[in-house]
């Protein structure tokens, strides 16, 4: 009947509609907390974080890529910060000016970083997957050397005002919630409305036939993976004003929160096909579960990455069905 009438319910772009609303509904039925001010408003935040991550690992996945490396990333690029603002403590007066330059060293590691991964990936003709594993080590030991095995801490003096970015709120959302949003509306028009977007699609769908047609293949790649790096940063900078602290354990699972959330969106992992909304639903439902798992004793939150896991494996399993059944 509803083909009939020229309706079909397309399940690849509102499945993860469907599943953020059913989660909100069991979050309503498990705890009466959930819908509180203060749950919404963590669940906001704390989703920011992952999904600015998730915005940019969109871009390297649609590409054909690949990034294991963003959650170690976040944690050098966080001990970078604090280390920068302690130093500049007494050197500069003004503790915004501090601030600000701590950001825009931040950015510039980010895209670095991104351009490392990037060049290894393209020029060195290393596969995506290894360049990226073995960067994730690199930063990985790099903040553990920096803190000396323990905590990198911010000065108080620079921690009560920076704590503003991540605690203050405009029109009740708070600040992480809108950096979220500018970053999705720029990741959208990015990939579905420019000419780089379209290369990004193209590539990820076949990369030979890309090559063919003129498209830059390399520095397209590149870009991505330099999109990334500028994404981690970002999420960072919002990140280090919550704990005031890095150290090795920082940023520990967010490469497999960012790749679940993209997937989870519709965004297909052999590349080809991506999307910016789907992937900022995918990170609302993931932080949903794990405050769902924290509101309610029916399963330890401590199985939160566990939940993350199946998530992806099963993604990615209904993700090659369907791919099998287009081609029949």
């Amino acid at each position: 009947m509803p083909e009939k009438f020229g309706f079909k319910l397309d399940l690849k772009t509102t499945g993860p509609f469907l599943a953020l609303i059913t989660l909100i509904i069991i979050g309503m039925l498990v705890n009466d907390a959930f819908l509180s001010t203060g749950n919404l408003s963590n669940i906001l935040a704390r989703s920011s974080f992952i999904g600015i991550v998730a915005i940019g690992a969109t871009f390297v996945i649609t590409a054909g890529g690949i990034d294991l490396s963003v959650g170690a990333m976040a944690a050098f690029i966080s001990g970078c910060m604090i280390i920068i603002m302690n130093s500049l403590i007494g050197t500069i007066e003004s503790s915004v000016a501090i601030i600000l330059l701590a950001i825009i060293a931040s950015a510039g590691i980010g895209a670095l970083a991104g351009l490392i991964n990037g060049i290894l990936t393209t020029k060195a003709k290393i596969e995506a997957f290894i360049v990226t594993l073995g960067t994730m080590g690199v930063y990985r030991s790099l903040i553990t050397y920096m803190a000396d095995g323990g905590t990198l801490s911010l000065d108080f003096s620079i921690g009560d005002i920076y704590s503003e970015v991540y605690y203050g709120d405009l029109l009740g959302l708070p600040y992480p919630a809108w950096v979220f949003l500018g970053v999705a509306i720029i990741g959208y028009v990015l990939l579905n409305k420019t000419v780089f977007g379209r290369h990004c699609l193209a590539i990820g769908s076949n990369e030979k036939v890309a090559l063919y047609s003129a498209i830059h293949v390399d520095r397209v790649k590149t870009m991505t993976y330099m999109l990334q790096g500028m994404c981690v940063a970002i999420a960072t900078i919002i990140y280090v004003p919550r704990l005031g602290s890095a150290s090795g354990q920082t940023g520990i699972l967010w490469e497999l929160e960012a790749i679940a959330a993209v997937i989870i969106g519709g965004t297909v992992l052999r590349g080809g096909y991506g999307r910016i909304w789907g992937t900022v639903v995918g990170a609302l439902i993931l932080t949903l579960i794990g405050n769902i798992l924290n509101l309610t004793d029916a399963i330890s939150n401590y199985l939160n990455g566990a939940v993350q896991g199946i998530i992806v494996i099963a993604a990615v399993y209904l993700q090659r069905g369907a791919w099998r059944r287009n081609k029949q």
